[in-house]
């Protein structure tokens, strides 16, 4: 067994695919195919099952791919040790909040970018439940999500705390308003955001049936169906204070207890910390200041 077969494993495990994982390693499928097979014989158990659509993991595999995501990280964080000498350079690939990138990333990232210009820097969005299984199998190297975060591969610092609200429609003028009203609909990011289970969470408390959610992949979108008298929603203040819809929508305050949450920088204990990653964190501890810190 060696690395560049794990490689090929952990692509076709990722696209389920074959021809997928050949396109992005630049190789042809046949390729792929031969070293799948001389994996599996090697390992002794079958690794993918095949079917039309393409491939997918046996039990066996998924056991093994972890440690297999874990080996490529490993021997791309030799390689970044070895090179990592100088001014911060390298891919650098980051995580984070819809709503964190819109409060709280321009100014880090646009002054890190004109700092560091031989760093390259890849952000991808997503809930705080994909961002975080991104982080522990290595697919980023780190990220901001929502907290509490309690796990013994990451490394969490604060850099923020948030205040929650409810928002919705103008017409709805209390949160008792919620409980006299049929078929009442949520409007959310997609299963994984903690703002989502915050808010099922609370209407449950309330005793308050909901339809199936409506999700969307962006704030903006999510308060002009609430401003629209769609549904309603949960989000931080911040966020909902400086929105065009503000006067088609009514903020409701939450009790403490439901209203704070922190969010985090996560990163795995292991990873090496390179360069670039080292100067990042040190940006966002000068941007948010003695909040951040290590928990």
């Amino acid at each position: 067994m060696d690395v560049a077969d794990l490689r090929v494993f952990e692509a076709v495990a990722r696209h389920g695919s074959m021809n997928r994982a050949a396109l992005e390693l630049h190789t042809v499928q046949s390729n792929v195919t031969v070293r799948i097979r001389s994996l599996e014989r090697q390992i002794g158990m079958p690794l993918f099952r095949r079917h039309a659509r393409g491939v997918s993991l046996t039990p066996a595999g998924q056991r093994m791919l972890p440690y297999a995501m874990r080996i490529a990280k490993l021997v791309a964080d030799a390689k970044t040790a070895a090179l990592d000498e100088g001014a911060p350079s390298g891919p650098l690939s980051l995580g984070t909040l819809e709503t964190t990138a819109a409060l709280r990333l321009s100014p880090i990232l646009s002054g890190f970018a004109r700092r560091y210009p031989q760093v390259k820097l890849s952000l991808t969005t997503g809930t705080t439940c994909s961002l975080t299984a991104d982080v522990t199998d290595c697919r980023l190297d780190g990220a901001f999500v929502a907290g509490p975060i309690d796990h013994p591969d990451l490394r969490c610092e604060t850099i923020s705390r948030e205040e929650l609200v409810l928002v919705t429609p103008r017409t709805m003028r209390s949160m008792k308003a919620l409980s006299s009203m049929a078929g009442l609909q949520t409007i959310v990011f997609r299963l994984g955001c903690s703002y989502r289970q915050r808010l099922e969470a609370l209407l449950a408390e309330m005793g308050i049936m909901t339809t199936s959610p409506l999700e969307f992949g962006s704030t903006d979108a999510i308060l002009a169906c609430v401003a629209a008298g769609v549904g309603i929603t949960l989000l931080p203040r911040a966020i909902v204070s400086g929105t065009r819809e503000k006067d088609a929508i009514a903020i409701h305050s939450l009790p403490p207890e439901r209203a704070q949450v922190e969010t985090l920088f996560i990163r795995r204990h292991d990873g090496y910390l390179s360069s670039a990653m080292h100067a990042f964190i040190d940006s966002a501890r000068s941007e948010f200041g003695p909040v951040m810190a290590a928990a």
